[in-house]
């Protein structure tokens, strides 16, 4: 009886978790299916990017205005994924980029304006240039947060700091499981 439970198990998850190669160029939105609980990494152009969860089980990435010379890729397989975003122009571009609620989410951007919304789970993001705004949701589902600036501002109302200037940083510890990193390297960072 339980040899044939497993099988079931094995399947059914093997049947959620699609791989996917996906390359559109000049094409919005482009989508596709995701796991909840997976881990998605992201490589994104400077620009406006809005990342926000979703109950929906995919990656969906929407952009405006269109361009012919944006590129999106996804690089789905089981519960990873990796996404580039490249081509963005520099006038009034912006994305937004949904994945499940419950992603893990590691991103790297050059400059720009990165805002994440609605992501529980880890989070490891670091951005060169531009403001970084993050809503961290309940701070007891936290391990480990740090967050860093060279040059800058730390607005970290969520945990109750505010510095600013030079190589500026701060590390909490709690009881939750997620860890979250956050670092800009001249801007600012705003934990809410």
């Amino acid at each position: 009886m339980r040899s044939p439970l497993i099988m079931l198990l094995v399947t059914a998850v093997a049947s959620f978790a699609q791989d996917a190669k996906v390359d559109e160029l000049g094409k919005s939105p482009v989508e596709a299916k995701f796991v909840a609980g997976g881990r998605v990494r992201m490589d994104l152009c400077s620009s406006g990017i809005e990342i926000v969860g979703t109950d929906h089980p995919a990656l969906r990435v929407s952009y405006y205005p269109e361009r012919d010379h944006v590129r999106v890729r996804m690089d789905i397989s089981g519960d990873r994924a990796d996404l580039r975003l490249t081509g963005c122009t520099h006038n009034n571009f912006h994305a937004r980029i949904e994945i499940p609620k419950s992603s893990g989410l590691y991103v790297r951007m050059l400059a720009g304006q990165l805002d994440i919304n609605d992501v529980t789970g880890d989070k490891d993001i670091e951005l060169s240039f531009g403001q970084l705004d993050v809503d961290v949701g309940k701070t007891e589902e936290y391990a480990r947060v740090d967050a860093s600036v060279n040059s800058g501002q730390i607005s970290a109302s969520a945990f109750d700091v505010e510095k600013g200037g030079l190589f500026r940083s701060f590390n909490q510890s709690g009881p939750g499981k997620y860890r979250l990193h956050a670092h800009v390297g001249a801007g600012e960072v705003d934990l809410r």
